[in-house]
């Protein structure tokens, strides 16, 4: 991005958090209507900027490598099949593996937030998959927070010359539990325990979602690492060009 884009995403980004945060916030593939109105509207205005800013930077890869529109189509087709298969878990909402660290390690977090959001709308139209009136809380949970995560543990891996598909899986797995224990905090502060508040309703959250999850964001990491071997076997050119792209904007 340029500096007028910085400054536009700078800007919106302040806005958002000034009319965005609020005491009552919360969701992550959380069904239709499970959420009071005042959650949804939050959570979706803090989406707004870092939705923008993957907006901004998915256009300018688009018009200077056309051949990212491969890799691009390829991780948003990897989310949407991969975040598809859900196991019922916590009342209103569901555990599955999300998909989203492919995207984060290939082009980072903003841009990923975008494919995961549009994967969100189509779940939610398409397959009655979390819902549109919870479609911003659930983007955050898992198309900002976890592919943020995942993209930073995966440079702080690279910077410490680790392996890179231990890289990839770690910071695939470790993302992906990372989207729960967001989804987890999300519904503990709209639903509170009557006896002991959020504190109490969050670690009842976290250990609903954890006997699902942990075993779920093991195999995420496993797939993610095969995926990355297949590009480097397939698609070696356009990883390369990647690779080249992130090293000039160091």
């Amino acid at each position: 991005m340029n500096r007028k884009e910085r400054k536009l995403v700078a800007t919106v980004f302040i806005t958002c958090v000034m009319f965005g945060v609020s005491p009552r916030v919360n969701a992550m593939h959380i069904m239709e209507g499970y959420l009071p109105a005042g959650y949804c509207i939050a959570w979706g205005i803090l989406c707004i900027p870092f939705l923008l800013a993957g907006f901004l930077q998915i256009r300018k890869r688009l018009r200077d490598d056309g051949r990212s529109i491969t890799l691009l189509a390829m991780s948003g087709a990897f989310i949407f099949v991969i975040s598809s298969l859900k196991i019922p878990s916590v009342t209103g909402s569901c555990s599955h593996m999300t998909g989203t660290g492919l995207g984060a390690i290939l082009f980072g977090p903003c841009m990923t937030g975008i494919l995961g959001c549009i994967v969100l709308l189509f779940q939610a139209v398409l397959l009655a998959h979390g819902g549109l009136t919870t479609l911003g809380a659930n983007a955050f949970s898992m198309a900002i927070a976890g592919p943020a995560l995942t993209w930073l543990l995966y440079l702080f891996c690279k910077k410490c010359r680790i392996r890179k598909r231990v890289s990839v899986f770690l910071a695939a797995a470790l993302g992906d539990l990372f989207t729960y224990c967001v989804t987890s905090i999300q519904l503990a502060v709209a639903f509170p325990s009557p006896q002991g508040g959020v504190a109490v309703s969050l670690m009842k959250f976290l250990g609903v979602f954890a006997p699902t999850q942990f075993p779920l964001a093991i195999l995420e990491g496993v797939l993610t690492v095969l995926i990355v071997i297949g590009l480097e076997v397939y698609a070696r050119p356009e990883l390369q060009a990647l690779e080249a792209e992130k090293g000039e904007a160091s």
